[in-house]
């Protein structure tokens, strides 16, 4: 398996300097994730942005710029689709795994589609499930260069 998947919260945080912190960590990950080739995003993600970017009474972007940068990703990065395989799959993760729906419908994209590592603040640091680690980007001593370092080693 091989690929970094990239979670919603990490492309809502970079788009949003409130959280300064977050911001500068996301940013860097998605430049070098980008950088290494090895980037994934999924429908569901880049859909989840658009809502979460575009709602309440502050939106993060506005609904043309929010759709400008979906375009951006999609046509930027590698984009796996959701399948009807990937909704049955999740849902053994719910059963089997105890994952969220939604977690466990990106943690079936990813596995499907032969994606080893998934970046988000949403699971346990570390954890592994048949074959897919999760590492919170925003984690002490994440180093998103480790991403591009070209040893061949996972962050």
């Amino acid at each position: 398996m091989a690929g970094v998947l990239v979670d919603t919260n990490v492309l809502v945080y970079a788009h949003d300097p409130a959280e300064r912190m977050k911001h500068a960590r996301a940013i860097a990950t998605l430049e070098a994730v980008y950088a290494s080739g090895a980037g994934r995003l999924s429908v569901q993600c880049l859909s989840e942005f658009f809502w979460t970017v575009t709602r309440g009474n502050r939106p993060l972007l506005a609904v043309r710029e929010a759709a400008a940068q979906v375009e951006r990703l999609a046509l930027g990065w590698v984009t796996l689709d959701l399948t009807a395989a990937i909704v049955l799959e999740a849902t053994r993760g719910v059963h089997q795994h105890r994952l969220a729906f939604w977690d466990s419908q990106l943690w079936a994209t990813a596995r499907l589609n032969q994606v080893s590592l998934i970046l988000s603040e949403d699971f346990t640091d570390g954890r592994r499930v048949e074959g897919v680690r999760f590492v919170n980007p925003f984690a002490p001593g994440f180093d998103a260069r480790q991403l591009t370092a070209g040893s061949g080693r996972e962050p």
